[in-house]
């Protein structure tokens, strides 16, 4: 089965955001065909959460993890960290005070 490059699902994810009116960017682009996604979910009160795609080995199945929470400044951190390990790496970033950040939505696992 196929799957989507980066580039395609990273436009597709900001376009559904911007749908609702949640605000996000890109940080970092990555590479456009193959690189990893870490989604940063700030909540605009100094906490923030880190989002990286995962797998389930018993299912098959991808989902989404978090990477890491709590204060913004770790959470960028640690997010600095991956960007030195990984030059492929494209980072988003979605502002909501409500801790929206719609991963959990259909087809944005795949």
């Amino acid at each position: 089965m196929s799957r989507l490059t980066a580039e395609f699902w990273v436009h597709a994810y900001l376009q559904r955001l911007k749908l609702l009116e949640i605000p996000a960017f890109v940080v970092k682009h990555g590479d456009d065909t193959a690189g990893a996604v870490i989604v940063k979910l700030n909540t605009l009160d100094g906490q923030a959460k880190a989002f990286q795609r995962g797998f389930d080995l018993m299912s098959g199945a991808r989902r989404w993890d978090v990477l890491s929470e709590g204060a913004e400044s770790e959470v960028d951190e640690v997010i600095a960290r991956q960007k030195g390990f990984d030059p492929d790496l494209w980072v988003l970033e979605v502002e909501d005070r409500e801790g929206r950040h719609l991963l959990e939505e259909p087809g944005l696992a795949d």
